[in-house]
Formats: structure tokens, sequence, C-alpha cells
């Protein structure tokens, strides 16, 4: 490939980084003003400051999500693609820190996002283990899993580590009795993870269906166990 046609690629990738780092704002943003997750993260009776805090972890969430999706071995595209995937990944969150610099935030403040966001990366890359194990212990306890099954399961993991990543750091920890606000990020977060694997992989929606069904019928396990 000659220096131009690289210059060319690379000028893609950081113009779909940008785009994708404003994406990730913009499901923050619309979640962070919806009324019922301001009534259950109970912002009448936070702080601004707090609040602040709140929709920083929502952004950082949707970043790590993006990432986690493009580094999933199991995504359905060819194999030269899934290269630049990766690729792309290392770029969004640059893009969305380079976004706060021209909006004017200080370096020092750069610095901390850069680091929040890799300190959640590397967080969640983690669980996502202990994440699949739990979603295939909760499954396997009604049928023997199959290739089919095991398949779902990895396919709703990104989604499912980062929900609960999130809700946890929202919470600052005190997750106890606060489902409603769980399962309300995890709606959220399911249709961005959706539309992002969908536009992905050209519109193959139908695995990703089956795969969503899946996992709301884990969490309606995971319901009833609490009970």
């Amino acid at each position: 490939m000659t220096e131009p046609e690289l210059d060319s690629i690379e000028k893609m990738l950081d113009a779909a980084a940008a785009n994708l780092a404003q994406a990730a704002a913009g499901w923050a943003f619309h979640l962070f003003q919806d009324k019922k997750f301001r009534r259950l993260a109970e912002f009448d009776r936070i702080e601004q400051v707090e609040q602040d805090r709140i929709f920083n972890e929502l952004v950082v969430s949707a970043l790590v999500l993006i990432m986690l999706v493009f580094d999933a071995p199991d995504l359905r595209v060819p194999d030269d693609f899934k290269d630049q995937l990766v690729r792309l990944s290392r770029k969004v969150s640059r893009a969305y820190v380079e976004n706060l610099r021209q909006l004017g935030l200080e370096e020092e403040h750069l610095e901390t996002w850069d680091q929040l966001i890799a300190l959640r990366y590397e967080e969640y890359e983690r669980d996502k283990l202990s994440a699949r194990a739990a979603m295939m212990k909760i499954e396997s306890a009604e049928k023997e899993l199959d290739v089919n099954d095991l398949s779902k399961i990895q396919m709703v993991v990104p989604v499912q580590t980062v929900a609960v990543g999130c809700h946890h750091h929202v919470c600052r920890g005190e997750t106890d009795g606060r489902d409603d606000l769980f399962l309300l990020t995890l709606k959220s977060l399911s249709r961005f993870y959706l539309e992002l694997r969908v536009h992905i992989e050209g519109g193959r929606i139908t695995p990703l269906m089956r795969a969503r069904v899946a996992a709301k019928r884990t969490l309606r396990r995971l319901r009833r166990k609490k009970r």
C-alpha cells in the first residue's frame, strides 16, 4: 500500500473515531437527561459536582463499550477489517479527549480523562471473564449449553460487563436496592450497543436480536434469584 493510501486510511479512521466519540457523548447526554434516570439516580439529593461525575462515568462507559466491541473476537466482519477496527478502537478515546482540548479544557484535566478511560477499559476488560462465567452459570442451570447458547452469551458480555461497572460507579458502590437504575442503564446501553454492532456488521440484526432476547431472559432470572 502506498504512502498516500495509508495516509487516507489514517484520516478515515481519525474521522470515524471523532464521530464515535461524539456518539458516545450523545448517548451519555440522552440518558443523563432522562427524567426516570435522574429520579432513580436521586439528582434532587446530590450536588452539581456529583451530577457532573455521573455524566462523566456515562461517557466513559460508552467509550469503553465501543472499544470492547471493536476488540470482540466474534464480530462478523472480514479479517482484514478487524485489524482496522482494532486500530480504530485505540483512537476513540483520544478523539474524545482531543474534543475536550478544543473546547478549552485544561491540560491537567485532559490527563485525568486519559487516565480514567484507561482505568475503566482495564477494569471492564478484566471483568468480562467473570461476567461470562456468571451468565454461563445462570443459563446452564436450566439446560445444557450448546454452541448457539455460548455464542449468544459471548455477544452480550461486553454490554453486560459495562452496564454492571457503570452502575457500580454511578452509585459509588452502594448498589443495594437500586436494581431499577441498573436495568434502565442496561436497557439504554443495550440499544446503543445493538445499533453499533448492526452498523459494523452491515445490518445483520437477527443474531443480535437473539442475543438481546437471551440477555433479557438472563436478567429476569437474576431478578428472581434476588427475591
